[in-house]
Formats: structure tokens, C-alpha cells, sequence
């Protein structure tokens, strides 16, 4: 099969990590080959955490600008990094909940607007999901779930190559039993959110 490319980016702390072992480890419970590399930044300093994965047959986990298939960035800023991996034919899952880097704290450099960011991500993309996932994952029981607010979001796309019920046993099987009620709350109201919109 032709690989699918999920590129996932994000601040350290996240969840990013997690949420690549959930999806590979659902891939290769249905049968399919996955590569995935992970990059971690200054993660100790909530600094920039991508990973980048492709689900079929592909030698290298690294995507090529404009291939990826889905975007899946926890953070807005950093769905702006991402630009040059994505094209018209890319969906994007994107939190509009800001974490504020430290530098800029102390900078002239103004965080940009969420809704300039959200623009330039519709010009370049297929269709742009803009979900307030830290206030669903607080509505669910717990911020430290967001993480799982967004691969909801993301199972819930067009195409997206892995079935919401493999993903949920993933889940269960790499997810802290006394948090997993709060994370699959969390999972099905990103997943309603997707579908809904």
C-alpha cells in the first residue's frame, strides 16, 4: 500500500511521544507496516517535539515536503512550522490553544494571532480541523489528556488509515489503567468533534 504520512508536532510535555506509540502500535495490530522517528527538540524547555510516521510500505519515516497526508499539531505555532510538510491535498488537526515559548516572554517578538495562524494553515491545506482541544481534555477530566482529544480528531478524517476500534485497543494496552476512562472520553469527544464538523 502506498504509505500514509502522519506528521505530528507539538511543544515538549504534550503527549506527542505517547500518542506515535498509540498510533504505530495500532498500525501493526492491523497488520500493517509503520516507520515513525521522533524528534525531541529542547523538550525539557517546552520546546518544539515532532514525529513523523508513515503507515504501508516506505523505507524512511522522514516526509518529504508537501507529502504529508494529515498534520496533527498540538500547538498552534508549531502547525506553522510544519507548513512546508503539508499541500493542498493534507488535512491538518490543529489545538488553537497556545503554549507561549519561553523566549518570547522576554522578546519584542509577539506571539503571532491564532486565527492568522488558522488562515495560512486553510490557504495550504485540503480542509483545517481547529478544535480548543486543552478545554475538551479539561472537560473530560483531565488537561494531561489532550493528547488524546487530538488522535481522536485525527481517526475521525477522511481516510485516515487505521480503524477507531483498533486504535481504542492500542489505547488501552499503552494507557494508565486509572486514567484510561478520562483519555477515552477525551478520544470520542475529538473523534465527535471531527465528524460534526
Amino acid at each position: 500500500m502506498k504509505p500514509y504520512n502522519i506528521y505530528i508536532s507539538g511543544v515538549g510535555g504534550q503527549g506527542i511521544i505517547k500518542t506515535s506509540t498509540v498510533i504505530g502500535e495500532a498500525a501493526m495490530k492491523s497488520s500493517m507496516p509503520v516507520v515513525m522517528s521522533e524528534v525531541h527538540g529542547m523538550a525539557q524547555r517546552g520546546g518544539g517535539v515532532s514525529t513523523e510516521m508513515k503507515i504501508g510500505e516506505a523505507y524512511s519515516p522522514i516526509i518529504e515536503n508537501g507529502s504529508a497526508d494529515i498534520l496533527i499539531s498540538f500547538e498552534p505555532i508549531e502547525a506553522l512550522r510544519a507548513i512546508p510538510k503539508i499541500s493542498c491535498k493534507t488535512f491538518v488537526v490543529v489545538n488553537k490553544s497556545p503554549i507561549y515559548p519561553f523566549n518570547l516572554r522576554e522578546s519584542e517578538i509577539s506571539y503571532p494571532e491564532v486565527e492568522i495562524i488558522l488562515e495560512e494553515l486553510d490557504n495550504k491545506s485540503m480542509k483545517v480541523f481547529a478544535l480548543d482541544a486543552d478545554e475538551i481534555a479539561r472537560e473530560s477530566g483531565h488537561i494531561l489528556s489532550m493528547n488524546m482529544v487530538m488522535l481522536g480528531s485525527a481517526t475521525a478524517v477522511n481516510g485516515f488509515p487505521i480503524k477507531k476500534d483498533v486504535i481504542i485497543d492500542s489505547m488501552v494496552a499503552n494507557l494508565p489503567e486509572k486514567s484510561l476512562n478520562i483519555n477515552l472520553m477525551a478520544f470520542e469527544k475529538g473523534f465527535d468533534f471531527v465528524k460534526s464538523n
